[in-house]
């Protein structure tokens, strides 16, 4: 068999064949390695619990300091206390922002709509401000009041974290390339657990938002070497990338249920970040990727990690079989096109493909921002972002089932341009809903 093998040029596919592509070896890869992108996806979105805005108030003399004694208010309800310190909104609700210079003890016996709330003095909220703490209580927002004139500042977090997002991705895409897949994550997911441990007990909002954007340089970066490292070991591609992709989804639907019983944000933080050092120290256990081994011309540890692999699929004919003499002929062809030296600029020489990847790079823009700007904002759709949040990560994992089945039926283009039109028609009908609609 040995002879035959190698009289037959094969490619990596039929190599990794060879050592076995769907035995135990990718079960317990695949498990551990999905653990590792379900734990890490939920830092993402972190904000939308730990930076959740809860509803708030002007604190004010006569109705929050209760070491002081009013004579005129002791029979007072807090209802009526509250009438005559804050202003009320266009809704007819307490204003967040802003309250009475003085109380207005005139509105204890007038009728509320017949009286010009803009004939009294307002002031903004410069003793700090009350928060309702059923839901949440404690969050970022309430940590460093980035409410009122300070609310965009809670933006600010999401854009440095994105802003990392895109600097790893660049930074460490490279490095994985250069060191490797299995190294690069163990660093990252290093870098991570120090970054959003720390941010834990972060002093001030600036080091806050500095720790959270260490934590964003080596999010995606995860996500991506985890995909890698079992794509390259693995086959059918498909099946994997949907088995992978679901992650994402479970770690949506974990992240609402922890933060529903973990509603303070400190607790949240360090509960979704301790787990990262033990991934990290386990990490070593993955098996790097024999493609990127052989191909920096580390072939002897390619031919390492594949007899590891046969020996774990029980494959003991085709462990005896690997040598660096079998694998570079099986590999001849693959090895003479990496010596040739490629860009990505590449891509746009020939302009047909340029044309292709500018369209397909703009599709993918279009999506993630309306994913992302939906997928972030979770407070805006309504109160109970908890079950938001699960439904979610219940939606999107069944999305993907769903199109692994279109996938196979229609094709990629056929697919892609029924789900782009769904998801746009699901947009426009969003725009046009009442804002009381979208609040439900």
């Amino acid at each position: 068999m040995g002879e035959t093998s190698c009289a037959v040029p094969m490619g990596f596919e039929e190599l990794l064949d060879h050592v076995g592509a769907r035995g135990r070896f990718q079960i317990l890869q695949l498990v551990f390695l999905y653990i590792i992108s379900m734990i890490s996806y939920p830092h993402v979105l972190l904000e939308n619990f730990t930076a959740a805005t809860p509803e708030h108030r002007c604190w004010v003399h006569v109705l929050d300091n209760h070491t002081v004694a009013h004579n005129h208010t002791a029979t007072l309800s807090q209802q009526d206390l509250l009438r005559i310190s804050i202003p009320l909104d266009s809704n007819l609700r307490p204003e967040k922002c802003r309250r009475f210079v003085q109380p207005q003890w005139q509105l204890l016996h007038l009728n509320k709509t017949l009286w010009n709330a803009s004939e009294a003095d307002t002031e903004p909220c410069v003793d700090g401000w009350v928060y309702d703490k059923s839901s949440f209580p404690s969050t970022i927002v309430t940590e460093w009041d980035l409410v009122c004139e300070h609310q965009s500042s809670k933006s600010i977090v999401q854009v440095v974290f994105m802003t990392g997002s895109l600097l790893g991705s660049l930074i460490f895409g490279c490095l994985s390339d250069r060191f490797g897949r299995k190294t690069i994550l163990t660093w990252c997911l290093l870098l991570m657990a120090i970054s959003d441990t720390c941010a834990a007990f972060a002093p001030t909002f600036f080091v806050y938002c500095s720790l959270r954007f260490l934590a964003g340089l080596s999010i995606m970066t995860v996500l991506a070497n985890t995909f890698n490292l079992i794509l390259e070991w693995t086959r059918p591609l498909s099946q994997t990338m949907t088995a992978m992709q679901t992650s994402h989804s479970t770690g949506q639907m974990l992240l609402g249920g922890l933060a529903y019983f973990l509603p303070n944000w400190v607790t949240l933080q360090l509960v979704l970040s301790i787990p990262l050092w033990v991934f990290c120290v386990f990490s070593r256990m993955a098996v790097e990727s024999a493609r990127w081994l052989i191909f920096s011309n580390q072939v002897e540890k390619g031919l390492e990690e594949l007899r590891r692999v046969a020996h774990i699929n029980r494959k003991k004919n085709a462990g005896e079989t690997l040598t660096i003499e079998f694998v570079k002929s099986s590999l001849q062809e693959e090895f003479d096109e990496a010596q040739k030296k490629t860009s990505i600029f590449q891509l746009l020489h020939a302009p047909r493909l340029r044309m292709i990847t500018c369209c397909l790079c703009f599709i993918r823009m279009a999506l993630a921002i309306a994913f992302y700007g939906l997928i972030l904002n979770l407070q805006h759709l309504g109160r109970n972002i908890f079950l938001f949040q699960i439904l979610f990560g219940l939606v999107t994992l069944t999305s993907r089932f769903v199109a692994y089945l279109l996938l196979n039926y229609l094709g990629c283009r056929g697919s892609q341009i029924l789900l782009l039109f769904l998801t746009g028609l699901s947009i426009l009908v969003n725009t046009f809903l009442s804002s009381g609609e979208k609040g439900v």
